[in-house]
């Protein structure tokens, strides 16, 4: 199952225009349909982070829906890789380092 494909199947559903912009951001990275949900799910939530920190001070207020979909983002990844309980805790782990990196950078 893909990223895309857990989301669409997900309950309970969230709202249309945040599954849209998260199936915006897998659609194009085509490549991440190759990995587990939950690593392509933190993919996008970084991608998205990127975006709205990649504006600055002054980013616009349409980039709040970037950053709502950043946290349906890992909200997702949580719940996708607790399929696995016993990786969680690794997953939990390596997601806050990794998104820490990217707001602290």
């Amino acid at each position: 199952m893909t990223a895309a494909e857990w989301i669409a199947a997900a309950r309970p559903e969230a709202p249309e225009g945040l599954i849209a912009r998260v199936q915006a951001v897998l659609g194009a990275n085509p490549a991440w349909e190759k990995v587990p949900v939950a690593e392509a799910l933190v993919e996008s939530a970084d991608a998205l982070l990127r975006t709205v920190l990649a504006e600055g001070d002054g980013a616009p207020r349409d980039r709040a829906l970037d950053l709502l979909a950043a946290d349906a983002c890992v909200t997702w990844a949580f719940e996708a890789a607790a399929d696995d309980p016993g990786s969680l805790g690794a997953h939990a782990t390596a997601t806050m380092e990794r998104l820490a990196k990217v707001v602290v950078a």
